[in-house]
């Protein structure tokens, strides 16, 4: 048996919000029963759902069911996206009642989870187009802009997420234009919010 490095799992759990999985431990050489042990009722970890547990004092955050919801899907590739990835950045009023991930096209077997709302990627992500925000994988805020345009996201919080995005530097003009060579729907609503941010 190796010796558990809990340093290391606390390190992973502290930039997860506190959750960390049971893949995750078992890195840290953490063996399945004494997981089992620890998140006993009263012991040091909560289980949370399917191979996703938490640290259980460790302080809690207006994100973490952005982070439970997205740690299993981690392996598939899972990318939190729209306007859950508006919520990462603050760039929405609206707080999602569902996790919005998207997952590559090999992925989409995926089970449904509650509280989970799984896209298909039609094309692969590009490396600008993915960031870490707040311990976990997430579209870029272009990409994320579009994605909302493209899933029926009610236009004055799309407005709204695009001036914020420009006022506080997460974005240019011209990465947000970039971002929409694909969508002449969203290239639209763009520029014209891009005008009226420059005017």
């Amino acid at each position: 048996m190796h010796d558990v490095d809990h340093d290391q799992l606390y390190a992973t759990a502290e930039s997860q919000s506190g959750y960390f999985t049971a893949g995750q431990a078992l890195e840290a050489g953490m063996d399945r029963s004494t997981l089992s042990h620890h998140a006993r009722p009263g012991g040091r970890y909560e289980r949370i759902g399917r191979g996703v547990y938490r640290l259980r004092h460790f302080p809690t955050s207006p994100l973490e069911h952005v982070v439970a919801a997205w740690l299993p899907l981690r392996p598939a590739g899972g990318v939190v996206s729209h306007e859950s990835a508006l919520e990462l950045y603050d760039l929405a009023d609206v707080i999602p009642d569902i996790v919005h991930i998207s997952v590559p096209r090999s992925q989409r077997g995926q089970r449904p989870r509650a509280g989970v709302r799984l896209h298909t990627l039609t094309r692969p992500l590009a490396g600008e187009e993915i960031r870490e925000m707040s311990g976990v994988a997430a579209t870029s805020p272009e990409r994320a802009i579009v994605d909302c345009i493209d899933g029926g996201t009610q236009p004055e919080q799309v407005e709204l997420a695009i001036r914020q995005a420009l006022r506080r530097g997460l974005t240019t003009k011209r990465r947000l234009t970039d971002a929409t060579a694909l969508s002449s729907r969203a290239r639209a609503l763009v520029d014209a919010v891009g005008h009226q941010v420059s005017a």
